[in-house]
């Protein structure tokens, strides 16, 4: 079996072996939400992809530090650098809050989700408020190495100068440098301040709609989107780390710019190893809150609408692990289509793969059988297994891997195949790397196993109960109205008191 792990840099477009800068640590920074709304399941499947990596890292005996932020100021409604506004602050300013109310809960909803798809939690979660004199600082060392320059109270980067000095800028997202900079120019309107249109902003003067702002030395504003990564990566993981993760929607702006800004700051490269998740479609087509101008309907589904069966996309709710098993069965490089019919057929294969691991602790070998007719085979799936897991993160070909054991299993339960074509060593490795693959690394949960369905029922259910109370005071009568008869008809009572909201089972 091969242990060496192998990645498929972005950056470099190939595939390569996993070398830390720090013997037996890695440094992993992954993009977190901009929360100002619900997280989507794009997003979530994202996050998934990223915790598998995070999982396996660990159980191969890595010592992660996992960094994943929470965007709160600086990304402005069609992320461009001005006549725009903070997707935060316009969000408040509608809803008529602060924003850190707005902040806070869609972090907690976040979360909550994240929670209920048994996403481990990363090891610190910065967000971008709690780091503005990291990001000060960092323009003033940009500004310093002469990468940006100063225009009436904003700061900008220097793009061109980069590119001279540099020549990467556009290597991640396969760009030629004349296609960026004719994109630049047509995206972004009414940027006379700039030296030249690809320039982008690291600081930005506020003006009367900001919220927020913060005093630096160039003006009362805020920093750009862009900046927040960089300060905070380099504040925990340092100037060059091992790991940067996100979706293939932020290798442009997004991350080249993290790039350049990294270097202007601290003349290398941030991240040995670029990784980023292909997108979930929904139906063929990729999801969108925007009306369609035919039907006016829009191609999207949050997390707890397909949870609780409360949408009419689908005809049935699909459990948090069956989403889970659901993005497990595709590459994260490749795309995912939510289908009705795909999801039905996931909770099927995430039962079935729950039962066998149940059949599978109830088997015996021949204690005293030192060599078997199945052994080789069982033994042979399961290095394969560890193999595709090795070959950047393999989740679908791993869990092939898995059902051809499944079948393995269920023929010794049913009698087709006699106990004692497989040793007892053989068995027990079995038994071992099937609750580590399932429990650990694939992260799944038996929502059907009397502790695991009680922690996952009481998460959602606490999640609903979430909802419904913030619905009703808002007095969103109509959304709190909707909770408790769609609970009703699955025969759940809301018990509302003093002390706060209970449920219970039954009508």
């Amino acid at each position: 079996m091969n242990n060496e792990l192998y990645i498929y840099n972005s950056f470099t477009r190939e595939r390569e072996k996993f070398e830390p800068l720090h013997e037996g640590h890695v440094g992993l920074y992954v993009c977190g939400p901009t929360v100002y709304s619900d997280v989507h399941l794009g997003n979530c499947r994202t996050f998934v992809s990223f915790d598998i990596v995070y999982r396996y890292l660990t159980y191969l005996g890595y010592k992660v530090r996992y960094v994943r932020n929470i965007t709160d100021v600086g990304h402005l409604e069609g992320d461009i650098d001005s006549d725009a506004e903070d997707k935060i602050s316009k969000k408040a300013r509608l809803e008529q809050l602060e924003p850190m109310e707005i902040v806070h809960k869609y972090t907690l909803g976040f979360r909550d989700i994240m929670h209920l798809l048994n996403a481990l939690p990363p090891n610190i979660e910065p967000t971008a408020t709690g780091h503005i004199i990291e990001q000060i600082e960092m323009v003033s060392k940009i500004l310093e190495n002469g990468f940006g320059y100063i225009k009436n109270g904003s700061v900008y980067f220097d793009t061109p100068k980069f590119v001279k000095e540099y020549g990467v800028y556009g290597k991640l997202s396969g760009k030629q440098i004349e296609e960026l900079f004719t994109e630049t120019r047509e995206a972004l309107k009414k940027q006379d301040e700039k030296n030249h249109p690809s320039d982008f902003a690291i600081w930005i003067k506020a003006d009367e709609r900001h919220l927020m702002r913060w005093p630096s030395p160039w003006s009362v504003g805020f920093p750009g989107w862009h900046l927040e990564c960089s300060a905070m990566s380099t504040k925990y993981l340092g100037a060059q780390f091992d790991i940067h993760g996100g979706g293939m929607d932020l290798q442009f702006p997004h991350h080249e710019n993290e790039i350049a800004q990294n270097y202007g700051a601290c003349g290398s490269m941030p991240v040995r190893y670029w990784m980023h998740g292909n997108m979930l479609l929904l139906n063929g087509r990729k999801m969108s809150k925007t009306p369609d101008p035919i039907t006016g309907k829009s191609n999207s589904i949050l997390p707890l609408e397909l949870f609780t069966g409360q949408n009419e996309i689908f005809s049935k709710a699909y459990s948090p692990m069956t989403m889970r098993f659901f993005m497990l069965q595709c590459h994260y490089r490749s795309t995912l289509d939510l289908t009705d019919a795909a999801l039905l057929a996931a909770e099927k294969g995430y039962r079935r793969l729950m039962d066998a691991y149940k059949a599978l602790q109830q088997l015996q070998a021949p204690a005293n059988a030192e060599a078997a007719q199945l052994d080789q085979e069982i033994n042979g799936l399961i290095d394969q297994a560890f193999e595709d897991m090795n070959d950047d993160f393999n989740t679908p070909k791993a869990l092939s891997r898995l059902f051809e054991l499944v079948a393995t299993i269920n023929g010794i339960k049913d009698g087709h195949l006699p106990a004692d074509r497989v040793s007892a060593a053989t068995l027990q490795r079995l038994k071992e790397v099937f609750q580590h693959f399932i429990f650990d690394i694939f992260g799944l949960l038996d929502e059907h196993d009397g502790g695991q369905d009680g922690q996952t029922v009481d998460g959602l259910m606490q999640l609903i109960i979430n909802i419904r109370k913030e619905a009703r005071e808002r007095k969103d009568w109509g959304t709190s109205d909707q909770i408790r008869d769609a609970l009703k008809d699955l025969q759940i009572q809301l018990k509302d008191s003093k002390e706060g909201t209970s449920w219970v089972k039954g009508s």
